[in-house]
């Protein structure tokens, strides 16, 4: 591990972005450019002391998750993720379709849908970031760990998660689900990662079983969802996916539906987030972990 070209990289990449660029309120003046050390390691779930210290190339070596991390949170190129996982002797993630990297131009789009819930999840379902109001519509998955960050392995196996939606909408989304991993596992022939999930998911959950072997194929693109919010109460959305070149990576983008209050309640469940959670919590919710 060479400390003090990490602290150098680390550094420089951390002067070059401002609050704005990734998310943030601006704050107060500052007398340097660029983001502050403790913003930096809000973003990455890390703590201010652990991060500032590698920054002063005296700290542990970092693992390829806190690597991964930063790589989101100073908006690293692929190339540039490639070097810092070398810096610290790992070696760099796969590029090809199981890399879980979101690019800084995907993390920039993300960060301008302030005003309506956005998420990247990979063709798996697993949730890699999420804006502020996702988290408030949907949940803040930044916490959830190994198969919990998954969409279908919670859909299925937690029946909690579901409580989320109105249950006369329960079948068609579990058939959304199932239908939409056939795609990626025949687009994925071989793949072990695809392989594995599927089988713990057909262990797990005797509908997903019995919907599997009905083997519908369909491509989640666009879709029609109406949440349930505790305190909002049912919200109409429309879904809609942007798929990265490869189809590795999805953005969900919740809109509003026509003709119906949503608009309305988007504004009100802003105010509710606002009202409810400190600006430091607010600004943990997008730190990806």
């Amino acid at each position: 591990m060479d400390r003090s070209e990490l602290a150098d990289f680390l550094r420089r990449h951390r002067e070059l972005l401002t609050p704005a660029d990734v998310g943030l309120p601006p704050g107060v003046r500052r007398r340097t450019p660029g983001l502050r050390r403790d913003e930096v390691a809000l973003l990455t779930g890390m703590s201010t002391d652990y991060y500032t210290r590698l920054e002063q190339a005296r700290g542990p070596r970092p693992s390829t998750q806190v690597l991964a991390a930063l790589a989101r949170a100073l908006r690293l190129s692929a190339d540039e993720r490639d070097h810092l996982f070398h810096l610290c002797g790992h070696q760099s993630p796969d590029r090809g379709v199981r890399d879980k990297h979101v690019g800084p131009g995907l993390l920039h789009v993300l960060d301008k849908l302030d005003d309506i819930p956005a998420a990247v999840i990979t063709d798996l379902g697993e949730v890699l970031v999420q804006n502020r109001m996702h988290s408030l519509l949907a949940g803040d998955h930044s916490t959830r760990r190994g198969l919990d960050r998954f969409y279908s392995w919670r859909w299925f196996t937690d029946l909690s998660a579901r409580t989320l939606f109105p249950e006369s909408d329960w079948a068609r989304m579990s058939r959304s689900h199932v239908a939409d991993l056939r795609a990626t596992a025949a687009r994925r022939a071989d793949d072990a990662e695809v392989t594995s999930f599927i089988s713990e998911l057909r262990r797990n959950s005797a509908e997903f079983e019995e919907l599997w072997n009905d083997h519908e194929v369909a491509v989640r693109i666009s879709d029609t969802k109406q949440f349930l919010h505790p305190k909002i109460g049912l919200i109409d959305t429309i879904c809609e996916t942007l798929l990265t070149p490869n189809a590795a990576q999805r953005l969900l983008v919740y809109l509003p539906r026509p003709g119906t209050d949503a608009a309305e309640k988007m504004a009100l469940l802003r105010v509710i987030g606002t009202q409810l959670l400190s600006p430091t919590a607010q600004e943990a919710i997008r730190a990806p972990r």
